[in-house]
């Protein structure tokens, strides 16, 4: 590909996607400056991968793996648990995920249980109810096949309802 493709499919990505990569970036280490230096590696790295010659055929999905894979090296080089911080920061859950703990559920025994839930769960929920990709986008990002997702996402929502039956008790 010629340079100036290179540089307009970067740019138009940038635009499209360097909000939602920062909230994904942000929704999985719960710091803002950290959130943003994860951002822009994203970038930097899919700029390389492009100028390097790089076929990429989803770009979103591609970012969202690049993304996650820099989450992975961060959480590697240092070992902060960030999810202590998550009732501090107002999580916001999408509709779906509110209608299925619905039942009087408040945000504490909800935050309480989603720390404790498996990181492939917990990953998944985050991804499919706090991103809103789909089990496709997903099973993408995540180098899963459809049918893995749909079962994380389902035994991730029954651990959830699990946990917070039992802090209802």
């Amino acid at each position: 590909m010629n340079p100036k493709k290179v540089e307009l499919q970067f740019n138009k990505a940038y635009k499209a996607y360097n909000d939602a990569i920062f909230r994904f970036c942000y929704y999985r280490v719960f710091d803002r400056e950290i959130a943003k230096e994860l951002t822009q590696e994203t970038f930097m790295r899919t700029w390389k991968n492009l100028t390097d010659g790089g076929k990429i055929d989803n770009i979103r999905a591609f970012l969202y793996r690049v993304a996650r894979n820099a989450i992975i090296d961060h959480s590697r080089k240092k070992k902060e648990a960030s999810l202590d911080n998550l009732r501090e920061q107002g999580i916001d859950f999408g509709m779906e995920i509110e209608k299925t703990l619905q039942d009087g559920i408040d945000n504490d025994s909800a935050v309480e249980a989603i720390k404790k839930l498996d990181d492939i769960y917990r990953e998944a929920l985050l991804l499919r109810f706090v991103d809103g990709f789909g089990p496709k986008e997903i099973s993408e990002m995540l180098n899963e096949t459809q049918n893995v997702i749909s079962v994380r996402l389902n035994r991730g929502l029954k651990q959830l309802q699990s946990r917070i039956q039992k802090t209802k008790i």
